[in-house]
C-alpha cells in the first residue's frame, strides 16, 4: 500500500512506545467455535493438504492463519497459531479480523447494487456528487472521471496511503478515527499518477474508494456505511461482520495484527494503527466464513448481482499490476501460478499494516477461497515473502487435480 512505509517506520518506531492505544481493538479470548468440531468443515478432499500448508507457515513466523475452503468435495474450515501472543490465545476460524482492502469489493457490490435500482449509473460523471471545488483539488479532477473509473482505478489520482505525512499522522495518533474531508488533505494539490487515458492506463490508489464513499452518500442521502450494511452484510447475514468505526467491534475481542517493525524477526501487536477506516477503501473486520457468504452470493449462487452487473465487475483492463488484473471492485489473479486459462481467481487482495487478507472465488474450479492473516504485508519484511508464497501455495493446491 505505501511505498513510504519502511523508510518512515525504521526513522519513527519510536513513537509506538509513547503513542496512544486505542481500548476499542480489544483482545480476543477463546471462542466457542462450533466449524471446529463438526467433521463437515473438513470434509474437503485436500484438508490434510490445507491443514499442512497452515502448520507449515505458522512455523516459519506467521502469527496466525484461518482459511476456508469450498469445492464440490466439500469445506475445510480451519486455524492455527494465535490471536493474540502476549495472552497465548489460539486463532480460531470464528475470531474477527481486519481484512482491509475486501471492503472495496464489498462497497462496489453495494454501488453496483444501487446501480440496478435506478439510484445512480457508473457512467454518471463523479462530478454529478462530488462538489467541483474538491475535485478541482485533486491531480486529474478536472478529466472526465466517471464513476466506473473510480471502481477500476483509471483514475490516476493520487493514493492518499503513500502519502508521508498521512503516515507521520498515523504514527502521532494511531487510534485517530479519520473522515473524509481529513483524509482529502493529503491529497490536494498533489500530482497525478499519470494522465487519465482510462483506456491504456491503470493504478490502484485508494483516493477513488474514499471518493467512492462520499459519491455514495451524495446518491442515496444516507451514510455510506448504511448502504454497505443494508446492501451486503445484513442481507446475507454476515453476523460476525462490523464496519468500523461506523460499527462497534465485539466485546469477545479482535485477532490482534502484528507486523515486524524493525526487519529484525520480532513481531510487534499494532492492532489499534488506523490507515483510515470507514471510509470506503478499508476497515471492514470479518471470518472466513463471513467472507465466504460474501464470495459465494456473489459468484457461485449469484444472488447479489444480475448478470450484467456482474459482467461489468469482470471486465478487467489488459493492464497486469502486481500479479493482477483491475476490473470494477473486482482482480482477476493468481494469473501467473499456474494456466492463465484455467488457474486464476476472481476476488480481492487485503493488504493493511497488520493485518491481511485474500478472498478469492476459483471458477473454473467452482472453488472459494477466504483467507485471514494477524500479519501485515504492505510494507517489506521478512515474513511478506513467505506470506505470499504460501497464498500462491494455497492457490495452486486447489487448482490441482
Amino acid at each position: 500500500m505505501s511505498k513510504v512505509l519502511t523508510v518512515i517506520i525504521l526513522a519513527l518506531t519510536s513513537l509506538l512506545l509513547t503513542g496512544c492505544s486505542s481500548d476499542e481493538i480489544k483482545k480476543p479470548v477463546v471462542l466457542n467455535c462450533p466449524v471446529e468440531e463438526n467433521p463437515l468443515f473438513q470434509s474437503n478432499t485436500k484438508s490434510i493438504a490445507y491443514r499442512k500448508i497452515l502448520d507449515d507457515y505458522v512455523r516459519r513466523g506467521l502469527p496466525g492463519i484461518s482459511l476456508l475452503v469450498k469445492d464440490s468435495t466439500g469445506f475445510f474450515v480451519g486455524s492455527t497459531g494465535m490471536a493474540d501472543i502476549a495472552g497465548n490465545i489460539p486463532m480460531q476460524p470464528c475470531h474477527i479480523a481486519k481484512i482491509a482492502s475486501i471492503t472495496k469489493m464489498m462497497l462496489g457490490t453495494a454501488v453496483l447494487r444501487l446501480q440496478e435500482k435506478g439510484i445512480l449509473s457508473l457512467n454518471d460523471p463523479v462530478s454529478k456528487y462530488i462538489p467541483e471545488k474538491t475535485l478541482k483539488k485533486i491531480g486529474n479532477g478536472n478529466a472526465p472521471i466517471t464513476i466506473r473509473n473510480l471502481m477500476n482505478h483509471t483514475t490516476g489520482f493520487y493514493d492518499v496511503i503513500d502519502d508521508e505525512g498521512f503516515y507521520l499522522q498515523i504514527l502521532n495518533d494511531p487510534a485517530r478515527k479519520w473522515t473524509a474531508a481529513e483524509l482529502l488533505e493529503y491529497v490536494y494539490n498533489k500530482d497525478a499518477m499519470f494522465s487519465f487515458r482510462p483506456a491504456d492506463t491503470v493504478g490502484y490508489s485508494n483516493t477513488n474508494y474514499l471518493l467512492l464513499s462520499m459519491v455514495v452518500e451524495s446518491a442515496t442521502g444516507v451514510p455510506h456505511a448504511v448502504v454497505l450494511r443494508d446492501e451486503v452484510i445484513d442481507r446475507l447475514q454476515m453476523n460476525d461482520t462490523r464496519y468500523y468505526w461506523h460499527d462497534p467491534l465485539p466485546e469477545t475481542g479482535i485477532a490482534q495484527g502484528y507486523y515486524d517493525l524493525y526487519n529484525n524477526g520480532r513481531i510487534e501487536n499494532i492492532s489499534h494503527w488506523n490507515t483510515g477506516s470507514g471510509n470506503g477503501f478499508t476497515g471492514v473486520y470479518s471470518t472466513v466464513w463471513d467472507m465466504y457468504l460474501f464470495a459465494d452470493a456473489l459468484f457461485e449462487s449469484k444472488t447479489l448481482l444480475s448478470q450484467p452487473s456482474l459482467d461489468e465487475m469482470l471486465t478487467f483492463h489488459p493492464d497486469v499490476e502486481a500479479r493482477k488484473q483491475i476490473g470494477v471492485a473486482c482482480f482477476k489473479d493468481f494469473i501467473d501460478t499456474g494456466n492463465p486459462e484455467r488457474d486464476y481467481a476472481w476476488g480481492h487482495r487485503g493488504r493493511e499494516l497488520g493485518y491481511s487478507a485474500d478472498l478469492y472465488y476459483f471458477p473454473e474450479y467452482q472453488t472459494t477461497m477466504a483467507l485471514i492473516v494477524n500479519y501485515g504485508t504492505d510494507g517489506n519484511s521478512p515474513l511478506r515473502p513467505v506470506f505470499l508464497e504460501m497464498r500462491d501455495k494455497i492457490a495452486r493446491t486447489i487448482t490441482q487435480n
